[in-house]
């Protein structure tokens, strides 16, 4: 056995057993050496497949080498929480994820712990398509059921004290703290299309908070370039392109730099307690319409309690948004067929005062279906 290390980026080092090594032509065939420009493989003692990543230089263990320039490690754009359907499918879902990773190193993954939805996952992904396919994958390949958040970017939140707070989930979003700015990351976005859709394609690209780079017709056709916020192309954004270009627009974007922006943290508030799971980082111009969508929905989902409940969405502390579900309520004059007015009203006052008795010590049940249906809420 010949002990070998590698060089890598991270502080954490390793050294392995070299058991096999071979070329690949196209089967495994061991050669006990590797030569310039072949494509072979190692046989180690390595236990997880995150002790090594793409671009790492492997050497002998007592001969070390100069790093190969140019890797650099993948650098997660959007995040996103996993959560099982039920708790007991956790482990599952954790055997599931630790499959998937075994050929897809990009991907970032973290335990989190959701008061609303339990144990689950905080993944990193390159970008949007990469956690669709993700989540598809762990949908058909391992028959996993989850529950996926809204997609959100990272941002870097700058204090008055020149201290920076890089968060990646929404709840971590400072709110009642003095904020000097925050930035989000951008994209370049790409559209090419034809003439007679550039309007309504421009338009919106402006209602996604985007700023025009470059306008150039091209015949039939017009490029069209935009920066635009990356937490903007989340939600229904690609469908909408296709929606106002008949499907004839195509869409492709590169990472650009950070920029500031006026973004506040919008929360789902359920009789006073805020859901962690319905976090969102949103612009202040769209906190109201935001909060007044996500509230809709919960009353039209959530359903009668036998109390009164009220949900509200707040942005930075402040209300922007307000609905109440009246409680399923007994009638108590059934018994009562005539007689002093009185009666009728103690009853009345007797049922009010359960009422908020009920409302003080119950506490509201969200299934977790809800979840499901709000989370594809567009953002």
């Amino acid at each position: 056995m010949i002990p070998i290390s590698f060089n890598q980026s991270a502080p954490a080092h390793g050294s392995f057993g070299l058991l096999q090594i071979g070329v690949l032509a196209p089967e495994a065939v061991p050669t006990g050496k590797l030569c310039t420009g072949q494509v072979g493989y190692l046989i180690t003692g390595m236990k997880t497949t995150k002790s090594a990543r793409v671009g790492d230089t492997w050497h002998l263990a007592k001969q070390p080498v100069e790093m190969l320039p140019g890797f650099k490690p993948a650098k997660s754009m959007v995040f996103s929480g996993m959560f099982p359907i039920s708790g007991a499918d956790f482990e599952a879902l954790n055997a599931a994820v630790e499959r998937l990773t075994l050929n897809d190193a990009s991907v970032s993954v973290k335990r989190e712990n959701s008061t609303a939805l339990g144990a689950g996952f905080r993944c990193g992904f390159l970008g949007l398509l990469h956690m669709e396919v993700f989540h598809q994958r762990l949908e058909q390949e391992h028959g996993a059921d989850v529950i996926t958040t809204a997609p959100t970017v990272p941002f870097h939140i700058h204090f008055p004290d020149k201290t920076v707070l890089h968060i990646q989930n929404p709840s971590q979003f400072p709110i009642n703290k003095k904020v000097s700015s925050v930035g989000e990351p951008t994209v370049t976005a790409t559209v090419l299309t034809p003439t007679s859709y550039v309007g309504s394609i421009m338009q919106l690209c402006t209602d996604r908070r985007g700023d025009l780079l470059e306008h150039n017709i091209l015949g039939h056709r017009t490029l069209l370039r935009y920066t635009l916020p990356l937490s903007e192309l989340g939600g229904d954004f690609y469908d909408e392109l296709k929606s106002v270009s008949s499907g004839y627009a195509s869409f492709d974007y590169e990472e650009a730099e950070y920029r500031q922006a006026d973004l506040v943290r919008l929360d789902l508030v359920i009789n006073g307690d805020p859901v962690d799971a319905l976090a969102r980082v949103v612009h202040r111009s769209k906190a109201q319409y935001m909060g007044r969508k996500l509230v809709t929905a919960m009353k039209d989902k959530l359903g009668k309690q036998l109390f009164e409940v009220v949900i509200q969405a707040s942005a930075n502390g402040d209300i922007v948004a307000r609905e109440t579900i009246k409680a399923l309520r007994k009638n108590v004059l059934a018994k009562c067929y005539g007689g002093d007015v009185s009666r009728k009203r103690k009853l009345l006052e007797k049922q009010k005062e359960g009422k908020k008795r009920m409302r003080r010590v119950g506490s509201v049940d969200v299934p977790q279906d809800v979840f499901h249906a709000l989370m594809k809420t567009s953002s």
